[in-house]
């Protein structure tokens, strides 16, 4: 089972970029998937998050209306469109699912409820 982000890139504030997490080893529409993001100095945190089919989407507060999570079952792929960027959005992005199948944390940004995690994408904006 591997999850493999990509599609970190250095961008100027205001621009956009799409993260891609593509699976393999296991069929992913069956999972729900998360991105979080760890900033240099700062604690891992969630973005955005999506059940298992796409029904349902979350995001945090911080990046509400500029980033939109996305998957494409068929190609066993989430994408995380990132409009409208901002320097502080500059971090390692990575994807994330947990071992259940149809399941969702309760706690949607919990990351120690994820068990399998890409290796990470660099996202740097500036100024």
């Amino acid at each position: 089972v591997q999850l493999q982000a990509s599609g970190g890139g250095l961008v100027q504030a205001g621009g956009s970029l799409r993260l891609s997490c593509v699976a393999s080893g296991f069929t992913l529409r069956y999972y729900a998937i998360a991105w979080f993001r760890q900033a240099p100095g700062k604690e891992r945190e969630g973005v955005s998050c999506i059940s298992s089919f796409g029904g349902s989407t979350w995001y945090a507060d911080s990046v509400k209306g500029r980033l939109t999570i996305s998957r494409d079952n068929a190609k066993n792929t989430v994408y995380l469109q990132m409009n409208s960027l901002k320097p502080e959005d500059t971090a390692i992005y990575y994807c994330a699912s947990p071992s259940e199948r149809l399941w969702v944390p309760p706690l949607i940004f919990d990351s120690t409820q994820y068990h399998f995690w890409g290796q990470g994408t660099l996202v740097t904006v500036s100024s």
